[in-house]
Parts: structure tokens; C-alpha cells; sequence
């Protein structure tokens, strides 16, 4: 890659996507040239870009690279268009909304050698960047268990999909990534109580591939928006507010309890919590700044459309085992199913 800027587009003017047309009009390295909206430009959220009516004009202008931001149920369609193009994609979350939908595109993409990637962007919260990096260096010993919650008011931006595609994939995604596991059982319950025909709350218990124990807990009900993750291991437990991008650990103590009825209740010592000062850069910029990287021919770790599959195809069998009350497990090459009453 030269040292000239790359031209870069946006597809999708709306809630997230005029956050994507400010990240992209600032971006070191990067030239936004276009924006895609039907709609147009009512708020002025374009950054002064030309915005367009079609995919095809964007493509005319000869991008290198475009964020898909517009409904999930047009992803695929428009990743396909930029793929034929031979364009690079970076597409938000999630993938598609079918898993044959996110094959396809992962075929597309991979099949011309172009840099795609999914806008996971909890991959790119501080506080789960640095968790990764303490799970991966061992601080927390063998872990046993990770547990989410994602709970906040109706978001009226979003239509076409219920609260596991758009707010669950989220915590699929990121519980993989942090533990550098793969999800092999799932089990959820949902329900829908907004009177629109997706579901609104759903509560799933898995299994990852080490044998770690996952708990999701993620609805649209709640007047208190809440973003939780905590990772349980042999040594204590890591708890993640992605909101603040707050880190904090609470250790195993090496003091042993003298009292004796409290030791019963309590099962393993309480030690020292601790709250670590990490640098707070905002997540979408990170985000952009890795994939434009990825798209120059350097290493980053980007959400690869491979990835975001499998976030995809875990989304499904949540929704498949809420649906026919079935234990759904995740294989390499296959699908099996249980009753979880069995």
C-alpha cells in the first residue's frame, strides 16, 4: 500500500452510522468520499461527504474501503454488491441475519482476497481489551465460568430484528474472544412482552469448548441500562462495566477466614479487590483505526467475517433451542440436539 489516503465509504446514515461518517471524517489516513442513505442527509451527519442515493454511485467514486451500517436484513445484499466490486468491507454487527446469509458473504469476500470485517465493537471496550489481555497472560488461572447481562430500554431504531441479534450477538462474540473459546451448547429461553413479532428477552446458559460455563442474560424490558461481564476462574474474578469501560478484579485471599461460620458460607476467601486505570479510547475509533490498518496489508486484529459466522450461527441455535425447548450443541462440522429435559 502507498502512503496516500484511502477512500472510504459509508453505507447507512442512521443511529450508528452517523457515528461512523464522524469517526471517518477524521480518521488519520482515511478520506471519506461518499455516503450512501436514501433517505439523505436530514440532520447533517454526513461530515460534509456527498451523500448518494445508490451502492453503485459509491462504488463510481472508486473507494478502497465501505462500513455497511444500514439494517442487518440488507447486509448481505450490499456486502455481495462490494465484494463483486472488489471492494473491502467493514460490515457492523451482526454479520447477516441468516446463517446462510453470513456463508454467502464470507464466501464472497474470501473468494476475491479482500479484507472484510464485522463491527464487534466490544472487541474494541477497554476494559475487555485488557481482561483479554490479563486471561491470556494467566492471571486468572483456569477459568470456570463467564457471565453477561445486557439489559436496557426498547431501542425504537431497531425493526427487523429481536434482542438476540442485535444486542446478544454482542455478548456471544465477545465471551469467544476474550476466552480464545468456541461455543459447543446452548440453551436459552425468550420471551416477547413489546407486542412487536421478535423477541424482547432471552436468558441462555452454554458451554464453551474448554468447558467453561456461560451465562447470558439480555432483554429490552429494563429501565436500567445495564452492561456487565464477569469471568470467574481459580483465582477470583474479573468484572468488565463496558459502559464506564471499568476493569476491576476481586482476588482469592491467601488470609485465611478465622471465622469459622463465615468460611462455611462463603466457600473460598475473600481477598483484595482491585480497580485498574486504563487508558479509556473511545471503541469505534479503535475499531476503525485496526480495520484501516488491516485494509493497508498490516497485522490487526480485526473481527474476521469468519468469526462473525459463528457469532451468527450461535445467535441462530439460541433462538432454535428457545423455540423447540432443545439443548442445541455447536460442532466443527455439525449440528446436534438435545432435549434439555433429557
Amino acid at each position: 500500500m502507498t502512503a496516500a489516503a484511502l477512500r472510504a465509504g459509508l453505507i447507512g446514515l442512521g443511529s450508528m452510522g452517523r457515528h461512523h461518517a464522524r469517526v471517518l471524517a477524521g480518521l488519520d489516513g482515511v478520506t471519506l468520499v461518499g455516503v450512501v442513505d436514501p433517505m439523505g442527509d436530514k440532520n447533517g451527519w454526513a461530515q460534509g461527504a456527498p451523500v448518494l442515493s445508490t451502492v453503485e454511485e459509491l462504488i463510481a467514486l472508486g473507494v478502497d474501503y465501505a462500513v455497511v451500517a444500514c439494517p442487518t436484513g440488507l447486509h448481505e445484499e450490499i456486502g455481495l454488491r462490494l465484494a463483486d466490486a472488489g471492494v473491502c468491507a467493514l460490515i457492523e454487527k451482526p454479520l447477516a441475519d441468516t446463517v446462510e446469509g453470513a456463508r454467502r458473504l464470507v464466501d464472497a469476500f474470501e473468494s476475491r482476497g479482500l479484507v472484510a470485517g464485522v463491527g464487534h465493537i466490544e472487541r474494541c471496550n477497554p476494559a475487555l481489551r485488557s481482561l483479554r489481555s490479563r486471561l491470556e497472560a494467566g492471571e486468572l488461572g483456569d477459568v470456570f465460568q463467564v457471565v453477561t447481562r445486557r439489559q436496557g430500554p426498547f431501542p425504537h431504531r431497531i425493526a427487523d430484528v429481536g434482542v438476540v441479534k442485535d444486542l446478544a450477538t454482542h455478548d456471544i462474540d465477545l465471551t469467544g474472544w476474550v476466552t480464545g473459546q468456541r461455543y459447543t451448547s446452548i440453551a436459552a429461553h425468550t420471551v416477547s412482552k413489546s407486542g412487536r413479532p421478535h423477541e424482547d428477552m432471552v436468558s441462555a446458559v452454554g458451554q464453551l469448548s474448554d468447558g467453561t460455563m456461560v451465562n447470558h442474560l439480555v432483554n429490552w424490558l429494563s429501565p436500567l441500562k445495564e452492561r456487565f461481564t464477569s469471568v470467574t476462574g481459580a483465582r477470583g474474578c474479573f468484572i468488565a462495566d463496558t459502559l464506564t469501560a471499568d476493569l476491576t478484579f476481586h482476588s482469592n485471599a491467601s488470609v485465611t477466614t478465622e471465622w469459622e461460620a463465615l468460611r462455611a458460607f462463603r466457600g473460598v476467601s475473600e481477598g483484595d479487590m482491585i480497580r485498574y486505570a486504563i487508558p479509556k479510547r473511545e471503541p469505534l475509533l479503535v475499531e476503525h483505526e485496526l480495520f484501516r490498518d488491516a485494509v493497508r496489508g498490516e497485522e490487526a486484529d480485526i473481527c474476521t467475517l469468519r468469526q462473525g459466522l459463528r457469532t451468527v450461527e450461535v445467535a441462530a441455535a439460541v433462538l432454535e433451542s428457545a423455540a423447540s425447548g432443545l439443548n442445541v450443541r455447536l460442532n466443527e462440522d455439525e449440528t446436534a440436539r438435545e432435549d434439555v429435559s433429557s
